[in-house]
């Protein structure tokens, strides 16, 4: 059955076209994504499908009794009610009828005011309703409202915590909670990840995949998108395409049909050449005037094919570094932070970063990522523990909040004054990397939007050349193929990184290791987010295998014995892991320090000293770093 159905809409504000000929149609329990750059019209599109937007052409078809369930980008929940109360609103029909069961219950204690007959029916009636009551949920509602407010992490909340006294964030997440709760034929929602840590995320994911309404999403979360979406249209250049598909299957289609448009187009270009090559030629001699004037004809009616257009402009730029840092970039043990001294944010925090490794930092939403970013970046200083920075670290810090950039400058002042040496062809040419061009340069700081700020603030890190780069959140605002140029130099940048971030997709491009923070500690994983998950998901099954062994009475001495097989196998292959591990970085230091010494073996090189010094010092550091492998090596094949 098709929910709805969008046919040729068109949008304009003011002389400004949005959307042209949106085609669109959702069946139940379809999964759709609609994906397209920043600007492209996306959340104007789920509006008009919501009905919150008006459309200047086309229709939109659906049934009368279609239940539409939408969470824009900015929604939040306000509310004088607490929580509980808030979310018992969805049920106020259940509530009705409940009321009314009771007041039946308390009719039916009076008997001796009933004759056989009215109490016969009143029995009758009762059961009629209280079947009613069970089959719209009366009996488990509570119990769904505790389990949306668990998974959208507020377990742990007083239920009777009032909304006017939560953030901002924690409205939004109430929002959807709420929203959930409804079950809607279709769900309408504009980023619905915003303000979710990993955890939920990956709970709403399974939420979603059971959900038995239909859904629409717009979100620049890839790694969600391939999680819950068969369905993708794209939104470009006005126009929408359908694919069907998950993200990662709409992403290879749309590179494979504009290869096949491309060479479509490029056989009928040939072919129409051809044809107007033999009219010239021909058309004035008698004898094949007439053929010349077919083949004119032909020529005339053939449709012609439009050149395929390819991805609009991107964003373009590479981190580079001024110089290299020493091998030990950063060495944290036993830190420990708190604002309020009875509530500690988190302690014994461990982690090492060598140069060139890059670290993800996970965990949950208020356990103090941003705040252990700020301790590395010298704005905090930890209450206890040590913060070791390496030898000749230069430190370059994204925030996720931009509070760096100065909102009464322009964009163009705002990289000039920290670089006053540089010409301001070659700054407007930085900028012009990062998509503003023209007057945009001009712009002032404050009027730009998130997106744009997010840009300017990768332009300035840009231009620091720094070797270690400390990033917070630096996929927020960014669409996705902004990501998709982000993760393409930060995987070429010589350097080493430290970041938080959200995106699950973006971790697994760029992470060699995985810090997970806790309240108490933190944990290293040695690979990406799907790594990281995969082991969580072990250590998990260890758990309960072991709370299953101790709740056992039978067969102790087998159960230890599986479990001390299963531990020496698994410290095996983390042996083995390490080990393959160390024979490939010191085989890389290895050649590293082959080229080195062939470089040094140039006469414009050992003839310069100062040259041949600072190789000599880079051969050092590079034996010092190999010595120290070898004897990880060792020890682990002892």
């Amino acid at each position: 059955m098709i929910l709805m159905q969008l046919n040729n809409i068109t949008k304009s504000f003011g002389a400004d076209d949005i959307l042209s000929d949106i085609k669109l149609e959702i069946k139940e329990s379809d999964r759709i994504a609609i994906v397209g750059r920043n600007g492209s019209g996306k959340s104007t599109l789920l509006k008009i499908m919501a009905g919150d937007l008006s459309y200047d052409a086309g229709d939109i078809f659906k049934p009368k009794d279609l239940t539409m369930g939408y969470l824009s980008q900015h929604t939040s929940l306000e509310s004088d009610k607490s929580i509980w109360e808030e979310m018992l609103t969805v049920f106020d029909h259940l509530l009705k009828q409940q009321q009314e069961l009771r007041r039946m219950e308390e009719k039916m204690t009076q008997t001796a005011s009933l004759s056989n007959a009215d109490y016969d029916e009143l029995l009758a009636d009762y059961d009629k309703k209280q079947q009613a009551f069970d089959a719209a949920g009366g009996y488990h509602y509570e119990t769904d409202i505790k389990a949306i407010l668990t998974g959208l992490n507020f377990g742990g909340f007083d239920y009777d915590t009032p909304i006017n006294s939560l953030s901002g964030g924690q409205k939004t997440r109430l929002a959807l909670g709420k929203l959930l709760l409804k079950k809607p034929d279709l769900l309408i929602l504009d980023e619905p990840t915003n303000h979710l840590d990993i955890d939920t995320m990956g709970w709403l994911e399974n939420y979603l995949s059971s959900y038995p309404g239909a859904i629409a999403i717009v979100s620049h979360d890839r790694y969600f998108l391939d999680k819950t979406v068969s369905t993708v249209y794209e939104i470009a250049r006005h126009h929408s395409k359908k694919y069907n598909g998950n993200y990662s299957y709409y992403l290879k289609q749309r590179a494979l049909d504009y290869e096949q448009e491309m060479q479509a187009y490029e056989k009928q270009q040939a072919e129409m050449r051809e044809m107007e090559d033999f009219i010239k030629r021909n058309i004035a001699r008698a004898s094949t005037s007439k053929r010349a004037q077919g083949r004119r004809k032909q020529l005339e009616k053939m449709e012609k094919l439009d050149k395929p257009q390819g991805d609009e402009k991107s964003a373009s730029f590479t981190f580079q570094i001024n110089r290299q840092s020493g091998g030990d970039v950063l060495n944290a043990e036993e830190l420990a932070f708190q604002y309020d001294p009875s509530n500690p944010l988190f302690s014994h925090v461990t982690f090492h970063a060598n140069r060139g490794e890059r670290l993800a930092l996970v965990g949950p939403n208020g356990v103090g990522k941003t705040t252990l970013l700020k301790l590395i970046t010298g704005h905090f200083k930890p209450n206890s523990g040590t913060l070791d920075i390496g030898t000749n670290v230069d430190i370059g810090y994204y925030d996720q909040e931009q509070q760096s950039l100065s909102s009464n400058k322009t964009v163009l002042d705002e990289l000039w004054d920290e670089h006053p040496d540089v010409d301001e062809k070659d700054i407007r040419t930085v900028l012009g990397n990062f998509l503003f061009s023209g007057d945009d340069v001009f712009k002032p700081v404050h009027s730009l939007s998130g997106g744009q700020k997010a840009r300017l603030s990768l332009a300035r890190l840009m231009m620091q050349k720094a070797n270690l780069l400390v990033l917070d959140e630096p996929t927020n605002h960014l669409d996705i193929d902004s990501k998709e140029v982000l993760e393409a130099a930060l995987q070429e940048y010589p350097g080493t990184i430290l970041f938080v971030s959200h995106d699950r997709y973006f971790i697994n491009k760029l992470a060699d290791k995985v810090v997970e923070m806790q309240r108490e500690g933190s944990t290293t994983y040695l690979g990406d987010y799907d790594y990281y998950v995969a082991k969580q998901q072990e250590e998990t099954e260890i758990r309960k295998l072991q709370e299953a062994t101790e709740n056992a009475s039978n067969d102790d001495q087998r159960k230890t014995k599986f479990r001390e097989d299963k531990q020496q196998q698994r410290e095996e292959r983390r042996r083995e892991r390490q080990i393959q591990e160390l024979e490939n970085a010191i085989e890389q230091l290895e050649s590293d320090l082959a080229e080195l010494e062939e470089q040094m073996a140039q006469p414009d090189v050992y003839e310069d000293p100062d040259k041949s010094q600072e190789l000599l010092g880079k051969r050092q550091d590079l034996n010092a770093e190999i010595e120290r492998l070898m004897n990880e090596w060792t020890d682990l094949q002892e």
